[in-house]
């Protein structure tokens, strides 16, 4: 019963954070927020700040910071202001400050050369409640030739990585966002992973092997064949409930035996184009 309980008052909670992420451009009132908690609006704020370790102002702030962090860095075309005023800031300077406290750079440096550490090791955000079961389908995934940019250390610092690989697609036009297939592969958990030892490789599907080149790419294949996949909605942040669940509760009730190949993501839609609340993630485990 007590379980229950703890699992119910989690999932209100989970709503609230739902509905942050997806108006994070509206105004959010603690009124407001109370209601889709069901919870009494002269409460709701010690309720919020016990249960995720900061106020809810401080956290709608952080994830529009976050949310500008990735423009800033992926939109070049994008101006400081637009991004500023997006965040709900009403002048330039009172989001270099904000910002700054947060990430440890001005919003113009971090543009220049993003570090993405100081975010990573500052903030831990609340866990969601997971929803049990997930769904899991059955697919044969097809023989992919991929391009790659092997990321090797500091987790927090994929985002970097994948400023490079952005990079060399929009230079090269060999595998463009807009029609070749984006995946990720994760030989190593994050949080069982020294960080020097961490491996993860970005990559983008090719029609044809590609040439040597400054941004470091390399050629490998995503084997065909079978595999098993939970859709993940959300950010991907929170891949690793994804991940966990089809190891460790979906593949020993399957009968199902493991593949010699990682675990991958393949991403439907990427930020900063689709917001992410919206992003949609298949999460592949290789079967035999």
């Amino acid at each position: 019963m007590k379980d229950s309980r703890v699992a119910a008052y989690a999932a209100r909670f989970d709503r609230v954070f739902a509905h942050i992420d997806e108006h994070l451009g509206e105004t959010l009132t603690v009124e407001h927020l109370s209601r889709v908690a069901n919870f009494s609006k002269y409460h709701f704020h010690r309720q919020f700040s016990l249960y995720a370790g900061i106020s809810v102002a401080r956290y709608i702030q952080l994830m529009r910071l976050r949310r500008a962090s990735y423009r800033l860095a992926f939109e070049a075309e994008t101006s400081i202001l637009d991004i500023a005023l997006e965040a709900g800031f009403e002048n330039p300077e009172s989001f270099a400050r904000a910002f700054k406290k947060a990430f440890g750079q001005t919003p113009t440096r971090f543009r220049r050369a993003a570090d993405w550490r100081p975010w990573t090791q500052t903030y831990q955000l609340p866990r969601r409640e997971r929803r049990h079961p997930m769904d899991v389908t059955l697919i044969d995934f097809p023989d992919t030739r991929v391009a790659v940019l092997e990321h090797r250390g500091d987790p927090a610092l994929i985002n970097a990585s994948a400023q490079t690989f952005i990079e060399w697609r929009k230079a090269t036009g060999l595998s463009p966002v807009a029609t070749a297939e984006t995946l990720g592969i994760a030989y190593d958990d994050p949080a069982t992973t020294p960080p020097a030892q961490f491996r993860f490789d970005i990559c983008g599907s090719v029609s044809a092997r590609v040439p040597d080149n400054e941004h470091g790419i390399v050629n490998k294949r995503i084997p065909g064949g079978r595999c098993a996949v939970v859709r993940h909605r959300g950010s991907h942040d929170r891949l690793d409930e994804a991940a966990y669940y089809l190891y460790r509760e979906w593949l020993p009730e399957s009968g199902e035996e493991l593949r010699d190949f990682p675990l991958f993501f393949h991403y439907r839609n990427l930020m900063p184009e689709t917001p992410e609340h919206a992003l949609v993630t298949d999460v592949c485990l290789p079967l035999v």
